[in-house]
């Protein structure tokens, strides 16, 4: 579309590409020129503060190539920047400000609030916005699930550890020599202790039964066993003594 008719456009809506481009331009321009007035600024305070009075041609000197550097600096730099802001307006007005051939005007501001409404329309935008919330909640809801499990698994990690420390610690103890002659003193002491209570048993058996006579009849009555005899007792607290 030619440049009047995309002015008239523009206009319609409220809107002009040359004085927004414009604005820009001079806002760069102003940065730049701030930027090295400083540069001068600070080089004019560097070398009067630098010198003494006897000096003063040298600082002269000085201060005047530094003066020269600095808008030489400047000169060049200006060049190249106003050759590529000169791009980008021109890229700006026939890319990003460019009206499509074919479109039409509306032919009252109602119409073009009614334009930009069915454009943006409220209830798609609440409908996103909906969409957006519900995602961002299922999220957070995922991410503290995560961190649940995340938590557990440490916390089973850290008693695998320790149920593996433990286990190693209990076989280190069980291959110590020591241990090994304790298991087999125990060994040996319940297989003594074993022989004695066979051997009070056997007694046992035996005095089942003993006969006891009486002026009426004979007749056999059961012996109910007699304790442990003092000897066997002592015999097997001293088995008990000697492994302790």
């Amino acid at each position: 579309m030619e440049g009047s008719e995309s002015d008239v456009v523009f206009g319609a809506f409220d809107v002009n590409p040359q004085l927004f481009l414009n604005e820009v331009l001079n806002a760069v321009d102003g940065k730049s020129d701030s930027a090295f007035d400083l540069c001068l600024q600070q080089a004019t305070e560097i070398v009067r503060s630098g010198a003494d009075q006897s000096e003063e041609l040298v600082r002269v000197s000085v201060l005047s190539a530094c003066l020269t550097g600095v808008s030489s600096l400047q000169y060049l730099m200006k060049g190249v920047l106003d050759k590529r802001m000169s791009m980008w307006e021109k890229y700006c007005l026939q890319t990003c400000f460019s009206v499509p051939d074919g479109f039409v005007l509306p032919n009252s501001k109602e119409s073009v609030v009614t334009l930009l409404r069915e454009c943006c329309p409220d209830d798609e935008l609440d409908s996103e916005i909906y969409s957006l919330r519900n995602k961002l909640a299922a999220a957070g809801r995922e991410f503290n699930g995560l961190g649940r499990e995340m938590s557990l698994l440490e916390q089973k990690s850290t008693a695998s550890k320790n149920f593996n420390a433990t286990v190693a610690e209990v076989q280190h103890m069980l291959e110590e020599p020591s241990v090994h002659q304790m298991f087999q003193e125990l060994a040996e002491t319940a297989s003594k202790l074993q022989k004695k209570v066979a051997e009070m048993h056997r007694e046992r058996s035996n005095n089942m039964k003993m006969p006891s006579f009486s002026s009426q009849e004979n007749h056999m009555v059961p012996y109910k066993g007699l304790p442990a005899k003092i000897e066997d007792i002592q015999e097997i607290v001293s088995i008990l003594n000697t492994q302790s």
